[in-house]
């Protein structure tokens, strides 16, 4: 797994980043982060792997139910949080108020399937970050494996100016 040098460790809970909540938060923690990009952790759960205080990830049961793999547009999603999760840390997005929609995704690759149990280690690398969108570009790994990757352009700011 490529996880580059941050300068700063951070060891933050996502929900203590995102105004995202469960069912659909995803990010366990923030590991590690700088103006140049971040790297987080999220351990996806089922009902034969629940880990205690932890949501179990409901969608397990509909997804190929017999051998269930996490969808691709959550991985997306999941690795789109820790991204997220970096700007805020960083001060880039304001805690408590931050805002940022998906506004583009590109260079999708889904590599491996993710399934429950396993924990995705999204390492970001901030292509750019301007006043009203972000780009990134992100790598999913389960422990060495590499298995997604996306480039994403998000609308960014807090809901009061981005209208909701």
């Amino acid at each position: 797994m490529e996880i580059p040098s941050f300068k700063q460790t951070y060891h933050i809970k996502g929900i203590d980043l995102l105004p995202h909540r469960d069912p659909f938060l995803f990010v366990d923690e923030l590991l590690a982060g700088d103006e140049t990009g971040c790297v987080g952790t999220y351990t996806f759960t089922d009902k034969s792997t629940e880990i205690p205080g932890k949501a179990v990830n409901s969608f397990f049961e509909g997804h190929f139910p017999d051998h269930p793999v996490v969808p691709g547009v959550v991985l997306v999603e999941a690795m789109a949080q820790v991204a997220g999760c970096g700007m805020v840390a960083h001060g880039f997005l304001p805690k408590g108020n931050a805002a940022f929609l998906l506004a583009a995704v590109d260079k999708v690759r889904f590599r491996h399937p993710v399934r429950p149990g396993d924990t995705l280690t999204t390492v970001v690398e901030n292509v750019r970050l301007m006043s009203k969108i972000a780009i990134s570009r992100l790598k999913g790994y389960v422990g060495d494996t590499l298995v997604a990757e996306a480039e994403v352009k998000c609308a960014v700011g807090t809901p009061d100016k981005m209208g909701f």
